[in-house]
């Protein structure tokens, strides 16, 4: 039998090219870091590895409409996931200012918006918050460094 020379290039290269796609149509861990503006557009949200665990990610409140106000929440960490399993972090807690309280979270990044989850028990049961990147900080007010 004569082999036809370039046959069976093409499904490998078709194969490679699908592979490849879909690689990039995926989140990397590193996608969620910097600065993320909540859909109310009253706080930025810093994500970066945790101080004290570079392979988790902690997001940090890094601008606040009411900063200098008694409703002020400027610096505070409101999320701490652990492990990143290939579309989301997880295993970690959220914690949403507004009512104080802790809950489990996963965080994705879709469609080039941040989607973090808030939930007890199940993921199916729990409150996502949307944000959008942005490049810099709001000019005013300011959050003091903490």
């Amino acid at each position: 039998m004569t082999a036809i020379p370039g046959a069976g290039r093409l499904p490998l290269t078709a194969l490679t090219a699908l592979i490849l796609t879909t690689l990039s149509a995926h989140a990397a861990p590193t996608d969620a870091a910097g600065l993320w503006l909540t859909a109310a557009k009253d706080a930025v949200i810093e994500f970066k590895p945790c101080a004290d665990k570079p392979s988790a990610l902690c997001g940090r409140i890094v601008w606040d409409k009411d900063a200098g106000t008694p409703k002020d929440t400027c610096g505070v960490t409101v999320a701490r996931l652990e492990r990143y399993d290939g579309d989301a972090w997880r295993d970690g807690w959220v914690f949403d200012p507004r009512d104080n309280k802790k809950y489990k979270g996963a965080l994705r990044l879709k469609s080039g918006e941040l989607h973090l989850r808030a939930f007890v028990g199940t993921e199916i049961l729990g409150q996502t918050e949307r944000f959008s990147r942005v490049t810099e900080l709001p000019t005013s007010p300011v959050c003091k460094p903490s």
